[in-house]
């Protein structure tokens, strides 16, 4: 991973902070129907996390899962998490298969949650020695079928049409 440029990478990062604020909302409101373009769906509810070790556990799940190893090759490979010092961003650093995730900062733990682990393991998932852009069509295919498969459609759709949205090109 480290290809071609990331010219949507603004964009991803615009689309993602839109999707967390309306599970956030769903969350704080109790209410989880939603509309989105017409179509009334129901949020599932989306995992957060406690500890390095919990996301750990659930990342070594996911890559575990048969589909998963079934559609990428990469599922086989481990991951290790790690603590991030910054509480910026969460980052993937593909030449060691290390996930980086902030820990809490302050009164927030925006970072441990799933669709920031999904985002991350959809990094680790690019097949080997790819010269992909990082945010990429192809990434965010891939990030939007970990959504599918593993949050459920309704989160997904809520994904995809956000990231289209705002002017994401899907693979």
């Amino acid at each position: 991973m480290s290809g071609g440029r990331d010219g949507q990478r603004s964009r991803v990062y615009d689309a993602e902070g839109l999707v967390r604020r309306i599970f956030d909302r769903a969350d704080e409101h109790g209410a989880r129907a939603v509309e989105l373009h017409g179509s009334h769906l129901t949020l599932p509810i989306e995992r957060k996390f406690a500890s390095v070790d919990s996301v750990q556990t659930y990342a070594d799940k996911v890559l575990s899962l048969n589909w998963v190893r079934a559609q990428w090759d990469r599922a086989a490979a481990p991951i290790r998490v790690r603590s991030r010092a910054g509480a910026a961003a969460a980052h993937y650093e593909f030449e060691n298969a290390v996930l980086a995730v902030p820990l809490h900062t302050g009164e927030t733990a925006w970072a441990l949650r799933e669709l920031v682990i999904l985002h991350e393991l959809a990094h680790h998932l690019e097949p080997s020695g790819a010269d992909l852009a990082p945010h990429g069509p192809e990434f965010c295919s891939r990030y939007v079928d970990l959504v599918d498969g593993i949050v459920g459609p309704e989160a997904a759709l809520v994904l995809r049409t956000t990231l289209l949205g705002c002017g994401v090109r899907l693979g």
